[in-house]
């Protein structure tokens, strides 16, 4: 039998027979669930570089 933390708690925790995998429990899995929902969990973004669109020196009249 192979146990691996809960994501959650840390907890080992077997997958065999764990209707709630990869968490322990029923309440880890709904914690997760709810950091979602509450956009607790970030996924990082590089930063989007400018292209210039929409802006052109020329045809600018000086």
């Amino acid at each position: 039998m192979t146990l691996r933390p809960c994501p959650t708690c840390r907890t080992p925790t077997s997958w065999e027979g764990n209707p709630f995998k990869p968490f322990c429990s029923e309440r880890c899995q709904t914690r997760d669930l709810g950091a979602w929902s509450n956009e607790s969990y970030r996924i990082p973004e590089k930063p989007q570089e400018e292209d210039g669109e929409g802006w052109s020196a020329e045809g600018e009249e000086g």
